[in-house]
């Protein structure tokens, strides 16, 4: 296991320093009510206190679940942690691209699953712009091995404090700073959907994920799943194609 209060030191101050050499006024990131969005939200809030704001901005849309205990679990975060605390609906936004998109193509399940992330994304960068703030990223290492994140979504941040993290790592983090029981306990979800998790929606457990990173056996069927997951996302991963021009170069 991890010395977490060292780690608690060390990612603090990377954030400080981060937002020190910006320029920034603090951080701004989603806040989902899950175990990732949270222990960034607790550690942007310990990293930097009163010297800079932290606002978490819960951004439910369409999904029931967002409106019920996605944002009951936000509320408690903000709560107990002192963390600057903004609803952003966006149902009405998603519904509207929808409508307008639809008169040029039929839309399948990636793309009408894909706008919520993107919608997220630029609100948050909107109040960034608007307030001075950097964004934050909350995917952990298991999400970005398996590309299991929406390209210019939840994958586009200016930076993330727990990428590092297996799923299994930030469990006990957030053991170790207190955060909220019934944040903790509940399942992974991106809240896409009525019903979605993480896990049903991928075909393998976060364990068994990071028991294949790690090189340690799991099912075959499993490692093939991974193994899909891990090589139809490279794209994901590589950062923007450019012609390379290498006259200018």
């Amino acid at each position: 296991m991890r010395d977490w209060q060292k780690e608690l030191e060390k990612r603090c101050e990377y954030i400080r320093e981060l937002v020190k050499g910006a320029g920034a006024k603090g951080v701004v990131f989603g806040n989902s009510g899950g175990k990732d969005s949270a222990l960034v939200g607790i550690l942007c809030k310990k990293a930097l206190g009163d010297d800079a704001r932290v606002v978490g901005v819960i951004l439910p849309c369409e999904s029931k679940i967002n409106f019920t205990s996605d944002m009951s679990d936000a509320d408690s975060l903000s709560e107990k942690f002192g963390i600057e605390k903004h609803v952003v609906d966006l149902t009405d936004a998603k519904g509207e691209i929808v409508r307008r998109c639809e008169k040029v193509s039929p839309l399948n399940s990636v793309a009408l699953n894909n706008i919520a992330p993107r919608l997220r994304m630029t609100t948050l960068y909107t109040i960034g712009a608007a307030e001075g703030l950097l964004v934050a990223g909350t995917g952990n290492r298991c999400e970005r091995y398996m590309g299991y994140f929406t390209k210019w979504g939840d994958g586009a941040f200016d930076f993330n404090p727990i990428s590092d993290l297996y799923v299994s790592e930030v469990y006990e983090f957030l053991e170790f700073l207190g955060c909220p029981e019934n944040i903790i306990k509940k399942a992974p979800s991106a809240g896409l959907f009525e019903g979605q998790t993480d896990e049903k929606e991928m075909g393998v457990t976060y364990s068994e994920v990071e028991k294949y990173i790690k090189g340690e056996e799991i099912s075959e069927k499993s490692k093939e799943i991974i193994r899909s997951y891990h090589n139809r996302s490279h794209h994901k991963r590589k950062g923007i194609e450019v012609f390379k021009n290498l006259e200018i170069d």
